[in-house]
């Protein structure tokens, strides 16, 4: 007879050495490779209700520069049969081009600087904080827009130019012709801090292999 070719089971070690892990307590963290990484939720929805504030107050920055770099759209007033007109001085002008073209380059600059200083105050990013950029920046957006409206000269034109006289020049309402212009904000803080976290953020750590050697064939 031959003797059985199962090997024997490996002997126990019971020696003072062999280190033993006990059982975390119940209701601890589990600390391993799937330990939550980053600040919990709440922390990220509070440090995104913030950051949507301060992007969304920006904007009074930017209606300011927005009323003080556009340029001014002449208008002239005329009186005709007792009834007051008012008509484009320049029809040929470029001015109500400008003015769109001037809060849609400050929304932009407005909003990748955001979200530079966003990126390098929190580079961890998330779901929370890219929402809140978005939204911040949607808010200030419209902030601006209507805080340009209401610095810059008034909406009743024909009371203005009643008020300056008969051929004198005076300026437009400051108004956003092109409405797409209020994404202008939003998405370039979304794309300059989606590029910034994709080329500098920090990168998930490589989970080590644990299930041992590979049989080998043959």
């Amino acid at each position: 007879m031959t003797a059985p070719l199962t090997p024997p089971p490996p002997p126990h070690d019971d020696s003072p050495h062999q280190v033993r892990q006990a059982p975390p307590p119940a209701g601890a963290p589990v600390v391993g490779p799937y330990e939550q990484d980053g600040p919990g939720m709440k922390t990220e929805v509070r440090e995104a209700a913030l950051i949507t504030l301060a992007v969304a107050l920006s904007g009074v920055l930017l209606g300011l520069l927005w009323w003080w770099l556009a340029p001014h759209v002449p208008l002239v007033g005329d009186q005709v049969d007792k009834s007051w007109v008012v008509y484009l001085k320049d029809t040929e002008g470029e001015q109500a081009i400008g003015v769109d073209g001037t809060f849609t380059l400050l929304s932009l600059a407005f909003g990748a600087v955001g979200a530079v200083v966003v990126f390098l105050l929190r580079r961890r990013g998330g779901v929370p904080l890219v929402v809140a950029l978005g939204l911040g920046g949607l808010l200030g957006a419209v902030l601006a827009w209507r805080l340009g409206v209401w610095l810059g000269p008034t909406s009743d034109v024909i009371a203005h130019a009643r008020a300056v006289g008969k051929g004198v020049t005076f300026s437009a309402p400051l108004k956003l012709g092109a409405k797409g212009a209020l994404l202008a904000w939003p998405l370039a803080g979304l794309l300059v801090h989606l590029g910034l976290t994709a080329l500098f953020g920090p990168r998930d750590p490589e989970v080590p292999y644990t299930g041992g050697e590979a049989p080998h064939s043959g």
